[in-house]
């Protein structure tokens, strides 16, 4: 089911900046549309558009929504990068039942650098004067908002609606597909759990952006819509044809105080049978997925050791050639849910998934990322997150819902599993700390 506003005719009017920006100094600090990593990334400032899409065909009615906006808007843009012109941003729900609405959000200003080039792109309905002038340094950046107030938030195992806390509930989960496995109903299966807060009113979420772009140099940090986050898991990089992925299954936590302890839990991962069967599941699932879209298709020779602050995850990258006009929302519409966020058999992990887990995931685990008015884009896996709801009409005082989970194979055990979530919910918990 899809619920989208009759479409403007949009004009974009990009125009090169002298200097690259402070993304994040940019970033509204209530209502942060972010997406950055390093010296590259982007910030919206403003709604131009706003595009919502529910069900089974979110991905497909978003591609063809898109793709209709997209050749009917005027697009000057001299720049010619990956991420200039229209662009809109993106998060998806994982499920198909999920009542999270999935968004494509186009900003009515757009700032973006891509290492030692930046520019600012503005987006207005055709019938609205655009504002940009020709000349680069005709025109300033907008204003930074003042910093604001941050008292953070400790976050604390949800209570579920059924009863019971998260822990108990994810034990038990984990011990029932447990069970389902030796029954051969599938061969793996990811199970989350949750976190819950509640963030002061008029909290400065450029906070908790900044420590995760600081801390987390391989992730994607990114904000959209309220669901914020750094994930270090590429679903799909789609540009001038060449198509990219990142698929990571198989962790251990960090102990960066032991250098001899963080070594031996890197070594166990990559011998552990039980770590390279899971990862092989994660990678077959997105090779069968994109086999049909793209053309010699490669992947790294062996799976590597991906050192993050906070884990250690097996990696393996894949690259490719587009083999045909998909959209990257098509391609992620094609890979979603890989085998490392619901399991394998997909079909049976993810209905499984609806029973032994007492929540709604929302957009936890779908996808969030970008694409401009080529179609191309980025993708990543939604990760390390949370979403906030709502600002309480009185107090501004809003919900934070963190997730985190794991791939339970044969001969998993619930304890381990448990652990590997609390390393996993890291990123968010120090995030979003006083």
């Amino acid at each position: 089911m899809t619920s989208t506003p009759p479409a403007p005719r949009l004009r974009a009017t990009t125009r090169p900046l002298g200097q690259a920006p402070d993304l994040l100094a940019l970033a509204d600090p209530v209502a942060p549309l972010i997406w950055t990593r390093g010296d590259r990334g982007c910030v919206g400032i403003g709604e131009a558009l706003r595009l919502t899409f529910r069900g089974a065909t979110r991905f497909s009615d978003a591609a063809g929504a898109w793709r209709r906006i997209a050749s009917a808007s005027i697009v000057d843009d001299p720049v010619g990068m990956p991420g200039s012109g229209l662009v809109a941003l993106g998060s998806f729900a994982f499920s198909d039942e999920s009542s999270a609405e999935s968004v494509l959000i186009v900003p009515r200003v757009l700032v973006a650098r891509h290492r030692g080039r930046a520019w600012i792109t503005e987006i207005t309905a055709v019938s609205e004067p655009a504002s940009l002038a020709d000349a680069a340094d005709s025109f300033t950046l907008p204003e930074a908002a003042a910093s604001g107030a941050w008292a953070g938030t400790a976050l604390h195992d949800r209570e579920l609606d059924a009863g019971g806390d998260s822990v108990a509930s994810y034990l038990a989960g984990v011990r029932e597909a447990g069970s389902r496995i030796e029954r051969g109903e599938f061969e793996k299966i990811v199970i989350a759990r949750q976190l819950e807060g509640v963030l002061p009113g008029d909290s400065d979420l450029r906070v908790p952006l900044t420590r995760l772009a600081e801390h987390y140099l391989d992730c994607w940090t990114f904000a959209v819509d309220g669901l914020i986050g750094a994930s270090p898991e590429t679903l799909i990089r789609s540009t001038s044809g060449a198509v990219s992925a990142r698929v990571l299954a198989g962790t251990r936590g960090r102990h960066p105080e032991d250098a001899a302890r963080d070594a031996r839990a890197r070594d166990e991962l990559l011998t552990s049978a039980k770590e390279q069967h899971e990862h092989s599941f994660a990678v077959q699932s997105v090779v069968t997925a994109l086999s049909p879209h793209v053309r010699e298709l490669r992947t790294s020779e062996e799976p590597f050791p991906l050192q993050l602050p906070n884990v250690w995850h097996l990696a393996t990258d894949l690259g490719a050639a587009l083999g045909e006009q998909s959209s990257s929302i098509e391609l992620v519409g094609a890979l979603h849910p890989t085998a490392a966020v619901a399991g394998t058999p997909t079909s049976a992990a993810v209905s499984a998934i609806a029973d032994l887990e007492l929540f709604d995931r929302g957009r936890y685990s779908g996808a969030v990322g970008w694409i401009d008015a080529e179609g191309d884009g980025e993708w990543v896996i939604a990760l390390r997150c949370a979403q906030l709801g709502e600002p309480d009409a009185e107090t501004g005082a809003r919900s934070i819902v963190a997730s985190a989970g794991g791939g339970i194979v044969s001969g998993s055990d619930p304890a381990h599993e448990l652990g590997e979530t609390v390393s996993k919910f890291r990123p968010i918990t120090e995030a979003f700390a006083a």
